[in-house]
């Protein structure tokens, strides 16, 4: 599984079309060849942009749910709402598809982010302000997440 690193600004064109940063591009090199997929977030108002393979690992857990359970078909049908298959063009950009800008309220100004082996997609406004207007001590949350791990695998 790769880590992706690093948080980048970047523009929108008029047709959903985002240029990749230089850096964020050869993150994503050995990747182009299979593809990506891109999804409303769970938790937020922006888009997850997963590796072809990130994803695909990804569906093998959601198939393991029973569907013979509502709650399984509601979770499935609302976590697969929206789901695109897009790729990089030759020139480094993504196009994202109109009803996901609606979705994640993306204008000119965008912010992709790692968030460890997937990318998050932003509007700026909308993530600076989900940085900033975070309503938790962040210390206290990376001592409840992170904290009672005593794995010391020092390799």
């Amino acid at each position: 599984m790769q880590h992706f690193i690093g948080t980048y600004e970047c523009k929108a064109d008029d047709k959903g079309r985002i240029m990749l940063p230089v850096l964020l591009k050869k993150q994503l090199s050995d990747k182009l060849k299979n593809g990506f997929v891109i999804k409303r977030a769970v938790f937020n108002s922006c888009l997850e942009l997963y590796p072809q393979k990130e994803w695909d690992e990804l569906m093998l857990k959601v198939n393991k749910l029973n569907r013979f359970n509502k709650k399984n078909i509601d979770f499935i049908r609302r976590f697969t709402a929206g789901v695109r298959q897009i790729e990089i063009d030759i020139s480094g950009r993504i196009l994202i598809p109109k009803d996901l800008i609606i979705h994640a309220n993306i204008s000119k100004e965008i912010v992709v982010s790692s968030a460890v082996n997937i990318l998050e997609i932003w509007d700026k406004d909308s993530y600076e302000n989900a940085i900033d207007n975070a309503k938790f001590d962040f210390g206290s949350l990376a001592e409840e997440v992170m904290g009672d791990k005593n794995d010391q695998d020092v390799s």
